[in-house]
């Protein structure tokens, strides 16, 4: 009889949550990728390395310091939030998919400097925000089963 009082309180009528699909494994690895590529990018631009190319009349005109930064911080963020994401925090998922579209958004507004690196990088955010979202899907379908 007491042991029933204890595992009520314990588990006050919450489903528990269903294990990480692939999917969410994949946008996990797709976070920790993305991010360490922006990273690179970030510190390439702040180094003000002679690879990018300096563009003028840009509307989006930043000193390719600061798009550095930005790119770094953002970077930063997303690996954490893809670590997050593989030891199972459900809020890092939606962080996650809120981080990689600021990151393509950053990505897109960085086309004119390089944009073969921002082109992957905007897919790698786009798939990251795909996989996060179905893996999400895939996981409340398999809790609602089981």
């Amino acid at each position: 009889m007491a042991s029933d009082a204890a595992g009520s309180r314990a588990n006050p009528g919450y489903p528990t949550p269903a294990p990480p699909s692939g999917m969410t494994t994949l946008a996990a690895a797709l976070m920790i990728f993305g991010g360490a590529m922006a990273v690179f990018e970030g510190i390439s631009a702040i180094a003000t390395d002679s690879l990018f190319v300096a563009t003028r009349h840009y509307v989006f005109e930043f000193s390719l310091a600061g798009w550095g930064w930005i790119h770094l911080i953002l970077g930063i963020i997303l690996v954490f939030a893809g670590f997050a994401v593989v030891n199972g925090a459900v809020w890092a998922r939606y962080f996650g998919v809120a981080i990689a579209s600021l990151g393509a958004i950053a990505n897109f507004l960085w086309l004119p400097y390089y944009p073969l690196w921002a082109l992957v990088l905007i897919a790698v955010n786009v798939l990251v925000i795909w996989a996060l979202c179905l893996g999400m899907h895939q996981e409340a379908d398999t809790g609602l089963r089981g």
